[in-house]
């Protein structure tokens, strides 16, 4: 054998050695690509966190600083004189705007300050909680004899009817537009029956109570003809201490009709023929020719916009529970 092909390179022996220098080449690299992108999603995802942290604590600070708690545009420290006015707007209920705390707490206001000339309640409402309307009749009795020479005005707009008619019986006088809808002095409970329903879908109710009248309003069992006369007295109380107030309230200006505490439902001009109004008008003529004084300032609390969906995001979950359980069954005045 010559020294020649005694010393030239085996081709045999290196390829192995160059493979696996190759792969770990390409391991090395697929490792340090898989640690980029690693890198990049946990970069990110911080980045993600971080701008969604700051747009939470932006809309927070905007709805803190643009937008205040419970207010009143018209103050205690008013000292001009003024028309104080007080909305009821929407359903009388717990948590909504025209809450009985809310609307007693700018009749006090109002009445409270020495430079309001009179009291205006300006109501569009359908009506409400019997419970809710009542405390407000009662606050605007006591408020009327604590302070005998400030006179409270109702003016009804769109709608007065069942407990906006209610409170606005408490008031001194009361008016409203000739195509205003007002009365409906009535009481009202409703739900549906759902026993017929589960026996044709072969479906058992349950309930198990203490009390023999637990359940008596429950709408998967079928009502029972004493539990409707019960319902149907607790309905006829109700009412008739409805049409009590209203009577203490409006006195011999009501006139004499049969239908008058039925439910039915008049037009202004129609309301005024039956003595439910005092007379057509709106909140700026009161202010203007009943009262003599234009200048009205309103004493309605107000609850920022933040405030107001944290309120209604607890009624709703209240209300969906109470549904749930079966407990959602109230008397309105509606």
């Amino acid at each position: 054998m010559s020294e020649n092909s005694w010393n030239a390179p085996d081709d045999n022996s290196t390829q192995p050695t160059q493979g696996r220098q190759d792969q770990q080449k390409e391991w090395k690299l697929i490792e340090k690509l898989l640690l980029a992108s690693g890198k990049e999603q946990r970069r990110a995802r911080r980045w993600g966190i971080a701008f969604k942290l700051l747009t939470f604590v932006y809309l927070f600070a905007l709805l803190f600083l643009l937008t205040p708690t419970l207010k009143m545009e018209g103050s205690v420290g008013v000292k001009a004189s003024h028309t104080g006015l007080v909305d009821v707007r929407g359903v009388i209920a717990e948590g909504e705007m025209a809450a009985a705390d809310q609307i007693v707490q700018g009749l006090r206001a109002a009445f409270e300050n020495k430079h309001s000339k009179a009291v205006i309640l300006r109501i569009n409402s359908p009506g409400g909680s019997p419970v809710q309307a009542g405390y407000v009749y009662d606050e605007i009795k006591r408020l009327r004899e604590l302070h005998p020479k400030k006179r409270l005005y109702a003016v009804i707009s769109d709608l007065g009817a069942s407990g906006g008619y209610y409170i606005a019986a408490a008031a001194d006088e009361i008016y409203a537009d000739k195509a205003s809808l007002v009365g409906s002095i009535g009481v009202i409970s409703s739900s549906f029956g759902f026993s017929d329903a589960m026996k044709r879908m072969g479906v058992e109710r349950r309930v198990f109570t203490a009390g023999e009248s637990k359940a008596f309003l429950d709408p998967f069992s079928p009502m029972k003809e004493a539990d409707t006369e019960f319902w149907q007295s607790v309905l006829d109380v109700t009412h008739r201490q409805f049409i009590a107030q209203v009577k203490q309230g409006r006195g011999d200006r009501l006139q004499e009709d049969s239908k008058l505490f039925s439910g039915l439902i008049w037009s202004g001009e129609q309301a005024l023929e039956l003595g439910l109004i005092d007379g057509l008008g709106s909140t700026g003529y009161v202010a203007r020719d009943i009262i003599g004084e234009e200048n009205i300032i309103d004493y309605t609390p107000k609850l920022s916009p933040f405030e107001q969906f944290t309120d209604r995001l607890g009624m709703s979950i209240g209300r969906t529970m109470a549904n749930y359980f079966g407990a959602e069954r109230q008397l309105e005045y509606r």
